[in-house]
């Protein structure tokens, strides 16, 4: 994590110490005011199933139990347990077992699948079929056939789809991405990530038939892997920042600790080549925490670091100066000094707050997935193409699935144009 801020830059009392600043505070106070007025949808609320109540479905009834104009009227699982859990979340909905049942609501126009990865195929073609606009949780499918279906299924049927890249809808990524688009970094060299927690990945189970159900994740016949459960948000995010596709893969990995029969991976390491020569190394462990979770994106001119909620840019000394950089708040990062990139500063602003020092987000709870979720709505709502469509959704897809492979088999992968190609 990220030192406490120091004292570098200017200070808020001496920003509100000016008469200019003071200005600018008002007429952020007066912006704040405007757009801190309660989110009214155009048009009537959307009638939402979620189908899937593990750990995701439930946090993604949660995000839609405050997401303005969203109505949950069915909630689905085909384990009683789960659906008992996630009633208090979602009163007035209708509770399931059997998906269909919940797609021959006509009170439900949108559905969220969050089952296992294994099971998206079935659900998402039955559920475009049926007419229904379709949120799908990343990655869209387990294999490249499957996902290649789902998104030409997705695009043929002119509904509203969208995969479950959160980062895409997530304000400080997009904050961010605006100084990357800005060529702020140059010309790009290496980027690293990384996902660490100590963890099984074991979930508990009262018998033999259930603990299997459950535990899809451990089996390599049903699951994507570290890569696909977990790395494809990083990977999507270097391919949308960098705006280009990786040309090969070499995978490492293998069970260092969890000796208990799984056959997935509970270690790995990928680094991908980008035309150019530009490379993304990554990595992900359930046996050790140390150092959490982190994008970074080097170039020839700076590096942006992004952690959480909360996002760095270290420009380089022979890095021209672009004026803004002066009045930015900059602090301490391990043995660097940032410049702290807030999304919706000028709010924390008004608020009285100092932006990077008193978090990046307005309000708690409003995380990635429910920018997501709400994103989606909105493009229900609008007829507006989602973030993460088809193609994107694709894409991701295949770049993580791709990586999974190459982990199983130790070697080097290099992609192919036709696994992403849509008619």
């Amino acid at each position: 994590m990220a030192d406490e801020p120091g004292s570098h830059g200017i200070s808020r009392r001496g920003f509100l110490a000016t008469s200019a600043g003071s200005s600018v505070l008002l007429a952020s106070a007066e912006a704040f005011a405007q757009e801190a007025a309660p989110k009214v949808p155009a048009g009537p609320p959307v009638g939402c199933a979620v189908i899937g109540l593990g750990k995701q479905g439930r946090e993604i009834v949660a995000k839609l139990a405050r997401v303005p104009g969203a109505q949950v009227a069915a909630i689905c699982d085909t384990y009683p347990a789960f659906l008992n859990r996630s009633r208090d979340a979602a009163p007035k909905a209708v509770p399931v077992a059997d998906y269909r049942q919940a797609l021959e609501r006509k009170d439900v126009s949108s559905v969220f699948v969050a089952t296992p990865s294994h099971q998206h195929k079935e659900i998402v073609l039955a559920a475009l079929q049926a007419g229904k606009h379709v949120y799908c949780e990343a990655p869209i499918a387990h294999t490249v056939d499957d996902a290649r279906t789902i998104a030409a299924a997705a695009l043929k049927s002119g509904l509203t789809f969208s995969g479950g890249q959160q980062f895409r809808s997530n304000p400080q990524h997009l904050h961010v991405l605006k100084f990357i688009r800005g060529s702020v970094l140059g010309r790009p060299a290496l980027a690293r990530a990384q996902w660490h927690k100590k963890t099984s990945w074991r979930l508990a189970a009262p018998n033999p038939e259930r603990e299997r159900e459950i535990n899809w994740r451990l089996r390599k016949e049903s699951s994507p892997g570290l890569m696909g459960e977990i790395g494809i948000h990083s990977v999507d995010t270097v391919n949308w920042f960098w705006r280009n596709m990786p040309v090969s893969v070499q995978g490492f990995g293998g069970v260092l600790f969890h000796q208990d029969g799984r056959t997935v991976a509970d270690t790995v390491q990928c680094v991908f080549e980008y035309p150019g020569g530009a490379r993304f190394v990554y990595d992900s462990t359930l046996v050790n925490s140390f150092d959490s979770t982190y994008e970074l994106l080097m170039g020839d001119q700076a590096a942006v670091l992004l952690r959480g909620e909360r996002a760095w840019l270290f420009k380089e000394a022979d890095a021209a100066l672009e004026g803004w950089e002066v009045y930015a708040r900059k602090e301490p990062v391990g043995d660097e000094t940032g410049i702290a990139l807030v999304a919706d500063a000028t709010k924390i602003l008004a608020l009285g707050k100092i932006p990077g020092k008193d978090g990046s987000t307005l309000e708690p709870g409003k995380d990635a997935l429910y920018y997501a979720v709400e994103a989606f709505l909105e493009c229900v709502r609008t007829k507006k193409p989602t973030v993460c469509g088809p193609r994107e959704a694709l894409q991701a897809t295949v770049t993580a699935l791709k990586a999974n492979e190459a982990v199983q088999t130790g070697s080097k992968v290099v992609y192919q144009k036709e696994w992403f190609e849509l008619a």
